[in-house]
């Protein structure tokens, strides 16, 4: 996909790609950027489409507007139980396991199926006034195992218990104090810390992080296989990308690391 390109899915999602960062945009500002079933068949293959391409680094996932970054699914299709399969449990899994580091822009409040959404991605961004709540009580379901054990990894088992049993509604500080955030900002410098942090991953040695992002991942969730870690550690160890840092290294420069 060329530079600084721009392609429409359609009503419910935008990307736009800027020097090796490709950024996703939830487009229904109007009710919250809700998903429809069609909206989470579209974002994950608009997700599919971009980890086959080797020119990006970074992916970013944000929301339209200054409201909601994600309210979960559209609440139309989920009380008529329309719902064909699973495709949420699909679209979380596909970026979960995206190639690149994820990184989430919260535009504005995480409701619903928007907190497991923003969980997928490896880095959360927030915004000062933002909210959180997580009713799967309030509306008599049960989350899937995989979404729970998202909660309860990231944010701990008892701050997972006050979201989705208590359904408490959360501030932007008590957001960022259990983990559910990386980082707090305010509004207007919200889009200004992403790339910053676009900037820092983009600038690293691209193997080892996509490599040790899958490790952590696999480790987290107690699926690990040590002998294809070890060959992961292998691969990094005779890649040029570490060629490169030791050359830098030597010549006292920042090394330029090339995309494979």
């Amino acid at each position: 996909m060329p530079e600084h390109a721009t392609q429409d899915f359609g009503p419910g999602l935008l990307l736009s790609v800027a020097d090796g960062c490709a950024t996703l945009t939830l487009n229904r500002p109007e009710r919250h950027n809700s998903l429809s079933q069609q909206d989470m068949v579209t974002l994950r293959e608009a997700l599919i489409t971009l980890d086959e391409d080797s020119s990006l680094r970074v992916l970013v996932l944000t929301g339209s507007g200054e409201k909601s970054f994600c309210s979960g699914a559209f609440l139309n299709e989920l009380a008529d139980r329309s719902f064909r399969g699973n495709p949420f449990e699909d679209l979380t899994d596909t970026l979960e396991n995206f190639r690149l580091p994820t990184i989430c822009m919260l535009n504005g409040g995480v409701y619903g199926g928007g907190g497991e959404l923003s969980l997928c991605c490896d880095f959360r961004i927030g915004v000062e006034g933002m909210r959180m709540f997580v009713p799967p009580s309030r509306l008599g379901i049960h989350y899937p195992e995989k979404g729970l054990m998202r909660f309860i990894s990231r944010v701990g088992l008892s701050a997972a218990k006050r979201i989705l049993l208590a359904v408490e509604a959360f501030d932007a500080d008590a957001i960022l104090a259990m983990g559910f955030i990386d980082y707090l900002v305010p509004r207007d410098q919200l889009a200004h810390r992403t790339q910053e942090l676009v900037n820092d991953i983009s600038a690293l040695a691209p193997l080892s992080v996509q490599t040790m992002k899958q490790s952590l991942n696999e480790l987290a969730r107690g699926g690990a296989d040590s002998e294809t870690i070890k060959a992961r550690i292998n691969q990094c160890w005779n890649s040029q990308d570490h060629k490169e840092a030791v050359r830098a290294m030597t010549e006292k420069r920042k090394p330029v690391f090339h995309l494979k």
